[in-house]
């Protein structure tokens, strides 16, 4: 099997003060890729505001973010992406207490699989509510900002390879994956004028927590996302090698680029079929236990939420 380089070959790309002046806003930035990417933007220079639902998960990955560096360029703030009116005090918030934000980047996300016939109403707006509608009202809010300031910026959403193909199984992130897709393609247009780029990064399997439990299909004998059998370059992607390619398109190395969604999964998009295809080979009692530990996982994550806010009120 390939592998990728070990812990002790890595070599940072970037100077650490590539984003030296830069504040930069992370949606979903209190865990999975969305707090690696934040933890790299601080250790490169930058002032991060971290947004999420829940203050206790913000305010313990402030705390190990700060010892990626400066602790003081770390702002929390609860904001439910999905309340339009919620992100627009948010942003004024921002502007008013601080100096003008340089860049965003979309990574608030929900997700899961299940059959699409099973899917309620309910289950389907948890996920495209997330995605579709809060990456809207944020890139929205804080786009309106930069152009009534006369301001340049740069916003990076996170996507899937899932935008080219849609996949199977996960009807409504491939669907609210494909929208922003949509969206970062027509206001990298609309927005050219104002110095607005807009880009997006399409990982392929990158274990994380939380995220790699609700994918996982548990049943040896299929290929889904969290199966290296499915990666042609033989390894998981890891958040670090996401995180760098983020810092690049914020940065002003490439100005130029704009609208553009850039796959990085190892060449899984290009060996085979959408990502969760083989999973048409589970029975009703493999979707019920895997519904089974999704819910175990979630209810295991709150718990160690509460416990570690419990800690810090301690």
């Amino acid at each position: 099997m390939a592998r990728g380089p070990a812990d002790g070959e890595r070599r940072d790309p970037y100077s650490p003060t590539l984003l030296e002046g830069d504040r930069i806003l992370v949606t979903g930035g209190g865990s999975g890729l969305g707090k690696a990417i934040a933890g790299a933007l601080v250790a490169h220079g930058a002032e991060v505001v971290l947004w999420g639902r829940r203050r206790a998960v913000l305010d313990a990955a402030a705390s190990e973010i700060a010892m990626l560096g400066d602790p003081s360029r770390i702002v929390v703030d609860s904001v439910d992406v999905r309340d339009a009116e919620a992100v627009d005090a948010a942003v004024d918030r921002m502007h008013a207490g601080g100096r003008p934000l340089t860049g965003l980047v979309n990574g608030a996300a929900a997700n899961f699989i299940a059959p699409t016939e099973s899917l309620s109403a309910r289950a389907f707006a948890a996920v495209t509510s997330t995605v579709i509608n809060g990456s809207f009202h944020v890139t929205h809010a804080v786009g309106r900002r930069w152009i009534r300031e006369g301001l340049p910026g740069a916003v990076v959403s996170l996507l899937t390879t899932w935008v080219e193909t849609g996949s199977a199984y996960v009807v409504p992130s491939a669907m609210s994956k494909a929208a922003v897709n949509a969206m970062t393609m027509s206001l990298a247009v609309e927005w050219a004028h104002y110095g607005i780029r807009l880009n997006a990064v399409a990982p392929g399997p990158v274990p994380t927590e939380f995220a790699w439990d609700v994918l996982d299909p548990g049943d040896s004998s299929v290929i889904g996302a969290t199966d290296v059998r499915g990666v042609p370059a033989g390894r998981f992607g890891r958040p670090d090698e996401v995180a760098n390619l983020v810092m690049f398109l914020l940065s002003d190395a490439c100005d130029y680029l704009t609208g553009e969604t850039i796959a990085m999964d190892g060449g899984q998009r290009l060996a085979g079929p959408s990502t969760f295809s083989d999973l048409t080979h589970l029975t009703a009692d493999d979707w019920a236990a895997i519904r089974a530990r999704g819910k175990a996982a979630a209810a295991a994550t709150k718990a160690q939420q509460a416990e570690g806010a419990g800690a810090e009120q301690r």
